[in-house]
């Protein structure tokens, strides 16, 4: 075997893959190193989808300081915004972006079915990092243009049956991530068209509104987007 081929080999070896065929992009010193991501790629097997986020830093290494109250608090996100289209995921059709997000909220706990931390209590664990469906749209009054939809005062939607109960688009299924080392992984059932959906990586911080209303969630801060222009460029790889 030629030398060059080796090389080859020993390369493909040592890509995981969990990042197979995924949206790669140079690390940026600008961004703090636990929001810079460097691939972000999805894959299916045995009926699952994996969503995998790579970072230049330590993964989930940071959460949002405490303020002691929900209004004006903070969320991070590792998200990875997909073609799907959100009846795929329990909501009524043709409603925004649907995107996976993984979140930490120290201030405010929207999975109440579930005890991410094991302390017996299930309405503390928003300092968890946890997984979320979510449907963005544009929205202008946000800073950074985007934000989960909301659901209006006595509206009427279709949610799936792990929402939380939040007027937002917004699904709290019990899908735990993992963080560990660079690397944010989650797997999540595989909806229908997923096999052949787009996607690209972001991280992201959102804020509460202060005065409790409309936009309820806003996506405040883009740290990093994988393809750099939010063009869902990634292909679910087998």
């Amino acid at each position: 075997m030629k030398f060059t081929a080796l090389i080859a080999l020993g390369t493909a070896v040592l890509v995981s893959p969990a990042f197979a065929g995924a949206i790669e992009t140079a690390s940026n010193s600008q961004v703090a190193p636990q929001f810079d991501i460097v691939r972000a790629a999805v894959t299916a097997a045995d009926g699952n989808l994996s969503f995998a986020i790579d970072v230049s830093g330590a993964a989930g290494s940071e959460t949002p300081k405490s303020i002691g109250a929900v209004l004006d608090s903070a969320v991070f996100a590792y998200v990875w915004p997909t073609s799907l289209d959100s009846s795929a995921v329990g909501f009524d059709a043709k409603q925004g972006i649907v995107a996976l997000a993984v979140t930490a909220h120290p201030d405010f706990d929207d999975t109440p079915k579930y005890d991410e931390d094991g302390d017996g209590n299930a309405a503390n664990d928003g300092k968890t990092w946890h997984s979320h469906w979510v449907v963005l749209v544009k929205d202008q009054a946000c800073p950074a243009g985007l934000k989960v939809q909301d659901v209006a005062p006595g509206v009427t939607v279709k949610m799936p049956a792990t929402a939380p109960g939040v007027p937002l688009l917004l699904d709290s299924p019990d899908v735990r991530p993992v963080l560990g080392g660079s690397t944010v992984t989650v797997s999540v059932p595989m909806p229908e068209g997923g096999e052949a959906m787009s996607f690209d990586g972001v991280a992201a911080g959102l804020r509460v509104n202060a005065k409790m209303e409309a936009p309820l969630l806003c996506v405040t801060d883009v740290f990093k987007v994988a393809s750099g222009d939010l063009s869902l460029p990634g292909k679910v790889a087998p």
